[in-house]
């Protein structure tokens, strides 16, 4: 026996041992005992090189799935409260709505005899900017679970979702089940992110695929292309964004909950600006808070440079840009702080 064959047949002993510590269900450790052996069959015959590659790669995959594992929810109304007021200002009618989430979560949980329920369904609909994606990891964080973002912008096929055959050479399960064996739990916060965003000649698989995933009947049975095995998901929460419903199948609406985002006043944003969106920045450039100041009577233009805009992305962009500019500013030039004022402001925004 070659060096190569030792290595090999220890490689699949390791995968054994794997397989044997792991809590899949049985018709699967079936399944993937079998591959082994069909494995070893091969090492021993010598014709192993691409067989090997496909049957380990895809034992490795079953063996990342969180078949049993879970997080416990902090159903804490306080709590929960207290991280949506410290991600977001104002939007007190989402908020409410994310609360009466949290506490229907709570009864419920207490009323399921096994300990497990079905959460509802929620789709965040508003403008770009206006929080949609931070509120699904504001609820993650507030029931203590991990959250998993699948991005629908251009997506062009359901096989994104669903992965490809394994029997496909450098074929991986879809972004459903990669995300949920990254997390390494089976109940996330699964975000669906964008959902209006795919391509148009994939839309009608891809809602498809999110009838089956949005359906409490059937995501305990959820099929990925390359795993080729039933995977529960039904204590998973699920959570959607889009910038509007015109796209979405009138099927996948009606499993949801629609929440409208509001647009923010220009007061709302300036707040956001100096409490949530300025500390950061000059943290992350290592900036103290009395070394870079934006006076008040130029917030309104640092907000709305060109005209309205719904969300917050254009300040955020303003305000990194000009915080950027000021760093330079006394790198170079040596000062000790940077005062944007009216005389000044146009040389930290940006040119258009």
């Amino acid at each position: 026996m070659t060096d190569y064959n030792k290595i090999l047949q220890q490689e699949i002993q390791d995968l054994k041992d794997q397989v044997s510590k792991s809590a899949m269900p049985p018709e699967m450790n079936h399944k993937v005992s079998k591959d082994i052996v069909s494995l070893e069959r091969s090492v021993e015959l010598g014709s192993y090189d691409e067989k090997y590659e496909k049957v380990s790669k895809y034992i490795e995959w079953v063996l990342k799935i969180p078949w049993q594992k879970t997080t416990k929810d902090r159903l804490d109304i306080k709590k929960t409260k207290e991280i949506f007021d410290k991600h977001h200002y104002g939007m007190d009618d989402v908020k409410d709505r994310f609360l009466e989430y949290v506490s229907v979560l709570n009864l419920r949980s207490k009323q399921a005899a096994d300990g497990e329920f079905k959460a509802p369904i929620l789709l965040l609909v508003g403008l770009v900017g206006t929080g949609k994606t931070t509120f699904a990891f504001s609820l993650a964080e507030a029931l203590e679970r991990k959250i998993v973002r699948i991005p629908f912008g251009g997506m062009g096929s359901s096989k994104e979702l669903r992965g490809n055959s394994r029997l496909i050479l450098g074929s991986e399960p879809g972004r459903v089940i990669r995300g949920v064996a990254e997390s390494g739990v089976r109940n996330p916060v699964i975000l669906l992110d964008e959902i209006d965003r795919v391509a148009k000649e994939a839309n009608s698989d891809i809602m498809g695929v999110l009838i089956e995933l949005l359906d409490p009947a059937q995501n305990n049975q959820f099929v990925d292309n390359f795993i080729d095995y039933p995977i529960d998901l039904s204590q998973a929460i699920f959570i959607a964004t889009c910038n509007n419903t015109r796209g979405i199948a009138t099927a996948v609406l009606d499993r949801m909950e629609k929440i409208s985002m509001p647009s923010y006043t220009d007061d709302e944003k300036i707040m956001i600006g100096k409490k949530y969106i300025m500390p950061q920045l000059l943290e992350e450039a290592g900036l103290l808070e009395g070394q870079f100041v934006i006076l008040d009577e130029v917030w309104p233009k640092m907000v709305r440079p060109l005209g309205f805009d719904a969300g917050i992305r254009t300040l955020q962009r303003n305000l990194k840009g000009a915080v950027r500019k000021a760093a330079r500013i006394m790198v170079e030039r040596g000062y000790k702080e940077v005062i944007i004022a009216p005389e000044n402001v146009k040389i930290f925004l940006p040119q258009y």
